[in-house]
């Protein structure tokens, strides 16, 4: 049993069926505290006020759980904050959000935060097998389809044995389900995936970076996971050109190009079709070589635009169509670039007041190698 007092407020985070409402009822039996639960879908201020005044009248040896604490909203996550510190209650939140965001900073920094994790294989067959000794009889599947049919609950526990009960209310006696006649019996789960939220932001991350380090396969999995998920797939190609940009770059030239023909064949095809024309892209931006140069390049660009103001261009580099501007010595001295040697005249293009700067670092990678080599040929014969 738990020292009294020893308990803190705690946020629990992880997926759906992962044991967090369990978790919360077998601290509470171990601290030998009053369980009160509630949920936010469910509960307003009427129920808060309820739930605080029965607590006070225990003196503190209540343990309020929170199911979806992220719901409720700032407020009344504030209304938690005397109850906690005064001791009234131990609160356990559960909560499939980042609690970084679904929670205010507040009630957070009162709590500890414990991650769960989706169940693993191990679990899932550990609660397949309990399932069985409770019911007193086997589930009627080969080995293959017990496999199956744990991944079908995609780690979650109590999908699982909601998946179980429908085995078990089958007549016994009757033949072990293969793996076809499992999937015929049983919905496949829709993976857990949600565009609006931290899920959407996971894969989208998880495939841009599988992009950048090279990964073929794993970026054509994730470009896979989050259409199976329901993802646009037009949010998909924004995202892919963004990278062909700013990933790839100069080092393939092609890369941008290719980008935009695959996103516009998939408005052209729509789906399932036009997908392939994405996976196509996918594969091609993982293995092309890679360069950040442009990108990296813009942003010194910008910021030295910012620094400087409104300098004016050398004048020499100006057009004179008017006598007035001829006199003032626009364009004079200017140099026309396809008639100087390998037309390169070396002349300067930045502001008078304004030191050279160098914003574009090519890589010695894919075709830039060769515009770096041509770079420094340049800057060599530059006056």
């Amino acid at each position: 049993m738990l020292a009294r007092g020893s308990l803190p407020s705690l946020i629990l985070w992880g997926p759906p069926g992962v044991g967090k409402t369990t978790i919360a009822r077998l601290l509470a039996d171990a601290a030998a505290m009053h369980f009160h639960a509630i949920s936010a879908v469910f509960s307003g201020v009427a129920d808060l006020k309820k739930a605080f005044d029965e607590a006070q009248r225990r003196r503190g040896r209540t343990l309020l759980f929170v199911d979806e604490v992220h719901r409720f909203n700032r407020a009344q996550q504030d209304g938690f904050l005397p109850f906690v510190e005064d001791g009234t209650i131990t609160l356990v939140g559960a909560t499939t959000e980042n609690p970084s965001f679904a929670l205010n900073g507040a009630l957070l920094s009162r709590c500890q935060v414990l991650v769960l994790e989706r169940l693993d294989a191990t679990a899932m067959e550990a609660l397949l097998a309990r399932a069985e000794v409770l019911e007193t009889r086997a589930l009627p599947l080969t080995a293959e389809a017990r496999a199956t049919l744990a991944a079908m609950a995609d780690g979650d526990g109590r999908y699982l044995l909601n998946l179980c009960e429908q085995l078990l209310a089958l007549p016994p006696g009757g033949p072990a389900l293969d793996v076809a006649a499992l999937q015929a019996l049983l919905a496949r789960r829709a993976a857990l995936y949600d565009k609006d939220r931290e899920e959407h932001f996971n894969l989208i991350s998880a495939l841009h970076k599988s992009m950048r380090g090279s990964d073929p396969d794993a970026a054509l999995y994730w470009f896979a996971r989050m259409l199976t998920g329901g993802e646009d797939p037009r949010y998909i190609a924004r995202r892919l050109t963004r990278f062909a940009a700013g990933d790839v770059g100069a080092a393939d030239p092609r890369a941008l190009p290719l980008a935009v023909a695959a996103w516009e064949t998939y408005e052209r095809l729509g789906s399932p079709e036009g997908e392939l024309a994405l996976a196509q892209l996918v594969l091609h931006l993982a293995t092309a070589p890679k360069s950040n140069a442009v990108y990296t390049a813009y942003k010194r660009a910008m910021a030295a635009a910012r620094e400087t103001g409104s300098l004016m261009p050398p004048k020499h580099i100006l057009n004179a169509p008017t006598k007035l501007m001829q006199g003032l010595g626009y364009g004079a001295g200017y140099e026309y670039d396809h008639d100087a040697e390998g037309a390169f005249s070396g002349q300067n293009y930045f502001p008078d007041d304004m030191a050279r700067a160098r914003f574009y670092e090519p890589t010695d990678r894919g075709a830039e190698a060769a515009i770096a080599e041509r770079m420094a040929e340049w800057a060599r014969r530059r006056r």
